[in-house]
């Protein structure tokens, strides 16, 4: 499908109304950009910042035309939209990143062989369907492992650590009968990642790369630029670069990587690709001179990617849960620059907001 570059004034439709999409939609607006946000929940916080709105499930195809035919290009703010719903909307209107980076990135058995044959390092891993291929995933890789879901899982859902004393039926069950992959446990110094853009030109940018903090799998901190040496930040980027370019990716996209000491040095270890704008990305928006969203909303439209310069050392750290309620403290501290995403309830371990610190 042939797209026009867009113009101020036209519509990016966004499937999700969650923060991502929430901060898409604050990052188009200033550009002169309108958004249309689909999304199920009539309480999608995405929805108080967008230009107009639909509530439909993402399987009502009368719905999706609708939406599609009202905008002028579209893309998502969460990988596990539908694959049924990705194709539908792109027989309308065009959609970026394009179904194919989204079906490849969905399914972790099929984005780790991907990279694989792309030649880049990843953790080794097997497909797990049942207790035989359970049995020879561990034969083979050994333990400690992870046992992933192919599909759907985040923040550490639908994952086991499968050590020594764990039966293969136990690890099994707890996936409740979903494919699965088994991978090799990583012995990581700290874990890493690279945001970046590819636009429909072909052009590329990268952000610095950032080092992440988790508690209970949930991203805790983030810290930019990493304290890695130059040639691994230089490895990292060109990893990024290989996996847009490989997948002709348009957009902004998150790669998730391991820092790993080894007798060569440091290296990093591909985890996972986000087909979107990432957590570990949000610092950009007062840390970078232009922000992941910005970048996002400028490579869908066909407008020249932003300059990714860092403005200092960069802390964004995750609200969770009841911590959002400090916000008053939060507003008082000098340099803190305060993001709420406008989320109702404040459920232990949910991502309520986030908060930013800039060092020159």
């Amino acid at each position: 499908m042939t797209t026009r570059i867009l113009a101020p004034g036209d519509t990016i439709g966004i499937l999700g109304g969650g923060q991502l999409g929430r901060m898409i939609a604050l990052a188009a607006a200033p550009l002169g950009l309108k958004t249309h946000i689909y999304a199920p929940d009539p309480k999608s916080p995405a929805f108080d910042v967008a230009t107009e709105r639909t509530v439909a499930a993402y399987e009502d195809e009368a719905a999706l035309a609708l939406f599609a035919d009202s905008v002028d290009v579209v893309t998502y703010e969460f990988e596990n939209v539908p694959a049924a719903t990705a194709q539908l909307v792109a027989q309308h209107r065009p959609l970026y990143p394009d179904a194919r980076a989204l079906a490849t990135t969905q399914d972790r058995l099929l984005e780790k062989t991907f990279v694989r044959d792309l030649g880049i390092p990843t953790p080794a891993f097997a497909a797990v369907d049942d207790r035989a291929s359970m049995a020879a995933a561990v034969g083979a890789i050994g333990r400690p492992a992870v046992l992933k879901t192919r599909r759907f899982g985040y923040d550490g859902k639908g994952q086991v650590l499968v050590r020594e004393g764990l039966g293969l039926d136990a690890a099994l069950a707890m996936m409740n009968g979903q494919p699965a992959i088994l991978e090799a446990f990583v012995h990581f110094r700290a874990e890493v990642s690279v945001i970046a853009a590819r636009g429909r030109d072909g052009t590329f940018a990268a952000f610095d790369v950032v080092e992440n903090r988790h508690e209970n799998h949930v991203l805790r901190t983030s810290e930019a630029p990493a304290d890695v040496k130059p040639e691994t930040t230089a490895s990292a980027v060109a990893i990024a670069r290989k996996i847009a370019e490989a997948l002709d990716y348009v957009g902004v996209l998150g790669v998730e990587l391991f820092l790993v000491d080894g007798p060569a040095g440091e290296r990093v270890v591909v985890n996972e690709i986000a087909p979107r704008v990432h957590n570990s990305g949000h610092w950009t928006i007062e840390g970078a001179l232009t922000s992941q969203f910005e970048q996002h909303v400028r490579a869908i439209a066909g407008w020249p990617l932003g300059a990714t310069d860092t403005r200092g050392r960069v802390t964004m750290t995750n609200l969770l849960g009841a911590e959002a309620n400090d916000w008053r403290a939060l507003l008082a501290e000098p340099g803190a620059a305060l993001h709420l995403y406008g989320k109702s309830e404040p459920v232990p371990g949910r991502k309520m907001g986030h908060v930013t610190r800039v060092k020159s």
